[in-house]
């Protein structure tokens, strides 16, 4: 049904030439305008209503409309993913189950599960003795498909076509009682693999807002990170020559915004905070990175000289220790974000593991220690960047070696 309304809304109020400059902007701009006049005129929400219609029933040039629109959304998708190191292999989503949503419903009717309403519509009642609560919509009184209909077909679609192991839904968590309900109908339609799909709610960021005002594009958020960390990084005396600095402040502005977002239950909604992103110290991206570098950094310094052999009983205080008995953990945690898929184990793993080594930093000497004190010492801090640039790249980010 957006759909409808912004197919409309693009023969009313759309211009070619801002489509082609600014794709995702110019049909956002159209689709808040359209929705609007919806509101104000029953006409504009019947002519959305007749495109989605037309849209379902295969008019030639509606469909040639959404697919033009998929295209350039999809393209702009594409490269924004880019940036946050993200590439997918399909991109495929219900809209495209139309025809074979009308299967479903069959396929329902046969099992004896679709009911029709006084108005026409189709329902499935999930609950077996008229809950209200458990009443499932599959198709509108004028025929026409829902999101939940289009979700069933396309779960049967995949399944025949990638025999998965686990199918995972990560959406908003506004969408949870519906996938309990698609689950519930998958299972009584006589599908065990329904078992086998999952829903991972995430909640709304707060408070995010940046320049051009209230609606926040992620582009946006990129850019004006990344500007930001360059005028940090430029204010910091302690910053080396970079070869690529904006290379540089993206990485770490990513850094800081995956760790912010990351840091709870993907369930809860949070309040972002600029300042608080850019922190060096604390329970940080940017502290995350910052460590690895410096790591980084000791590496080449000492290096050459003592990484042939070294031994272990040189590491006998409490801060080794600490450390040595933290790195042991790293399995355990992997294990816990497979098995809840929530990345917060991993984030809180990082960050500890960082405070461990920045305490180390400042009590392990290496310089005028004896050799194999020093070999121990070095081989013990690479582990640690070891283990923290792979914790890091788990979660989409890009360690630096120098910042």
């Amino acid at each position: 049904m957006q759909f409808g309304l912004l197919g409309t809304g693009f023969q009313l109020f759309g211009y070619e030439e801002k489509l082609q400059s600014n794709p995702l902007q110019h049909l956002f701009e159209v689709y808040v305008q359209v929705n609007k006049e919806a509101a104000d005129d029953k006409k504009v929400a019947e002519l959305a209503h007749e495109f989605f219609q037309r849209l379902e029933l295969g008019d030639v040039q509606a469909l040639s409309l959404w697919q033009r629109f998929r295209d350039l959304s999809i393209e702009e998708y594409v490269r924004i993913y880019k940036r946050l190191g993200i590439h997918f292999d399909e991109y495929s989503g219900e809209s495209f189950y139309c025809e074979k949503s009308q299967e479903v419903l069959k396929l329902l009717d046969s099992k004896g599960l679709l009911q029709k309403t006084i108005k026409g519509a189709a329902v499935v009642d999930l609950s077996g003795n008229g809950d209200p609560s458990s009443i499932c919509t599959v198709m509108r009184s004028d025929g026409t498909s829902l999101y939940a209909t289009r979700d069933l077909a396309a779960a049967i679609d995949r399944m025949d076509k990638y025999n998965f192991d686990t199918m995972i839904y990560v959406t908003d968590k506004g969408q949870k009682k519906h996938f309990q309900q698609v689950f519930q109908m998958l299972k009584i339609m006589g599908y065990d693999w329904a078992e086998r799909c999952q829903h991972v709610p995430f909640g709304v960021v707060k408070g995010m807002k940046t320049r051009r005002g209230d609606v926040t594009f992620l582009e946006d958020v990129l850019n004006e990170i990344r500007l930001r960390m360059l005028q940090n990084m430029a204010s910091i005396k302690t910053t080396k020559e970079l070869e690529n600095p904006q290379e540089t402040a993206e990485k770490i502005g990513l850094a800081a915004l995956i760790i912010q977002d990351f840091r709870g239950l993907l369930l809860s909604d949070y309040q972002f905070s600029w300042d608080r992103v850019f922190q060096s110290r604390g329970d940080t991206g940017v502290f995350l990175q910052y460590t690895h570098a410096r790591l980084h950094s000791l590496e080449e310094t000492f290096g050459c000289g003592y990484l042939n052999d070294f031994n272990t009983a040189c590491l006998q205080e409490p801060q080794s220790v600490s450390i040595l008995q933290h790195l042991l953990r790293f399995d355990e945690v992997l294990y816990k974000s497979s098995q809840d898929l929530q990345p917060r184990h991993i984030v809180s793993y990082l960050l500890t593991l960082s405070h461990l080594a920045a305490v180390a930093h400042k009590t392990l000497q290496i310089k005028d220690s004896p050799p194999d004190v020093a070999g121990a010492r070095l081989h013990l801090f690479k582990a640690v960047r070891a283990v923290l640039a792979n914790g890091m790249k788990l979660l989409g980010i890009i360690p630096v070696c120098r910042m």
